[in-house]
Parts: C-alpha cells; structure tokens; sequence
C-alpha cells in the first residue's frame, strides 16, 4: 500500500515538473514583448477612449504613438497640445501641430422658422424618425429634436434646449470628440476650427432644395443665391447642391458674408455687438 502511494506521488511530481519545464519553455519562446513606454503613454492620455483620434481607445493611440517615427499626424482631441505634447517628450519625438476643433449644429430651424406640418406618435429617437419618417416639418433635412448627440456626449458639452428643441453646444467644454456627429442620423453636426474666444461663422442650413421650396419649409433656409460667395476675397465659400458652404481653414471671420445674406441662414456667434452707423 505505501509502495503504491509512493510510486504515485513520485510519478505526478515528475509529470509536473516536466509540465513545468516545457511550460517555462513555450513561454519563452511564444513571449510576446510589449514596450514598457506604451504603458507609460496611456498614463498621459485622458482615458477618455471616445475615438477622436482614429484609433479604438487609448491604449491603441499609445500603441500608434510608440510605433510611429514622427507624430505629425497623431493628435488627441480631448487630451489637446499638452498631452501630445508629454507623449511626444516621452517618446524623444515632435508633436504636430494641433488644432482643437469644436462642434457646430448647421440646422437654425427652430418652431418660429420652421412650423411643424404633422404630429409624429413613434419612437422619440433621431435614428428612428429619421429611418421611417421625414419628421415633422416640410425640411427633411433639419434637426428633428429628439436629442440622440446628447448623451453621446461624455463631457457634457451639449444640451436639447426646451424652447427651441435644437442642441446647443457648450463651447468651453466641447473637446472635438465627435461623438455628437456620429450619433446624428442627418449629419448636422459638423466639426469645425476652434477660432478665437470660440467665435464662429458657419451656414446653419443643409437644405438642399431650390430656393423657394426651401424657404416654405423654413424662413432661414439658405437659397443658394450666391451672394456670400460673391463678396467673399478669402475663397472660403464653395456652393454645393443650392448651398452655400464656409471652408473654416479658409474664414478669417471679416463678417462680409453674414451681412448680404437675406435669409439670414449664416450665423455669427461669440462676436461683439456691431455698431450702428448713426444717420447723417
């Protein structure tokens, strides 16, 4: 009987120990080195994991940022020039030029522009109104107001106001995630320049009906009528499909356009008062 005991605690202690000698083996040969700066890369990003720089997560832009030779095009939105920045001086390499970015809604229909023709009873979700319905105004091509970029959001830089049931972005928090405008089934939101103390000029419309058409379905539709492309020396206007669009890399935000637009369909925002000329 102890033979047999013996025997068999000496037979499992061999098995073990070469289990454990082709198991040392296989992990050296197999090991897989993972570069200590990846870790100390991510440890500088914001852990946001919202996408905004092309790459799943985080950990994948670390992954990128090792990897690359130069970072000219490696930026984090959320994290901005600081963070590329530490990552770039960990990594003994340039950051590249950064340019913070901040959403902008290009629809200004609201109730007082754009009246509501029906009464939708579905779902009260943007992705559904807009598979199924046209919404419930003449513009099929407007915000329908039921607010799917809100919760998108994880930095709480936009809100649905009660008034208007359009979203508004809050400047200050915005960090240019895009994640707002993927949530948009009508591709609304857009990304644009972040300009000084956040001003901004932009066409908040999309309709690209012809001109007549559009303003029935909205007083502040653009008409395409050309006029801000006309008075516009920088070339930042382009007319698409009826529609008047402002290149934000080109803008120098002079003005001119938003004064000869008779839809008023160009907004200004964050720009002083202008001054009244008093008549002579």
């Amino acid at each position: 009987m102890s033979e047999t005991l013996i025997y068999t605690i000496v037979v499992i202690s061999a098995i073990g120990a070469v289990s454990a000698v082709v198991l040392y083996w296989v992990s050296q040969k197999f090991q897989v080195y993972t570069d200590p700066r990846i870790d100390e890369a991510e440890a500088l990003l914001p852990a946001s994991n919202c996408g905004s720089c092309g790459f799943p997560g985080c950990r994948a832009f670390a992954e990128a940022c090792v990897a690359a030779e130069n970072m000219s095009n490696l930026s984090c939105p959320v994290g901005g020039a600081e963070t590329m920045q530490a990552v770039a001086r960990l990594l003994g390499l340039e950051a590249g030029h950064f340019k913070p970015r901040t959403a902008v809604l290009r629809c200004n229909g609201t109730c007082e522009y754009r009246p509501k023709t029906s009464n939708y009873q579905g779902v009260k979700t943007c992705i559904a109104v807009s598979s199924l319905y046209r919404g419930e105004t003449d513009c099929q091509y407007g915000c329908l107001g039921y607010g799917d970029c809100v919760p998108v959001c994880q930095f709480d830089a936009i809100h649905l106001n009660p008034v208007t049931h359009l979203p508004e972005v809050d400047d200050v928090k915005c960090n240019g995630c895009g994640a707002c405008v993927d949530a948009c089934p009508r591709l609304l939101i857009e990304l644009r320049r972040q300009m000084p103390k956040h001003r901004k000029i932009f066409v908040a419309c999309r309709n690209q009906d012809e001109g007549l058409v559009a303003l029935k379905a909205c007083s502040v539709a653009c008409t395409g009528c050309s006029k801000c492309f006309e008075v516009c020396t920088f070339g930042a206007i382009e007319m698409q499909k009826n529609l008047a669009y402002i290149d934000a890399e080109k803008c120098t935000l002079c003005r001119k356009c938003v004064s000869v637009c008779e839809s008023n369909s160009i907004l200004e925002m964050n720009f002083p008062a202008r001054k009244i000329k008093n008549e002579a």
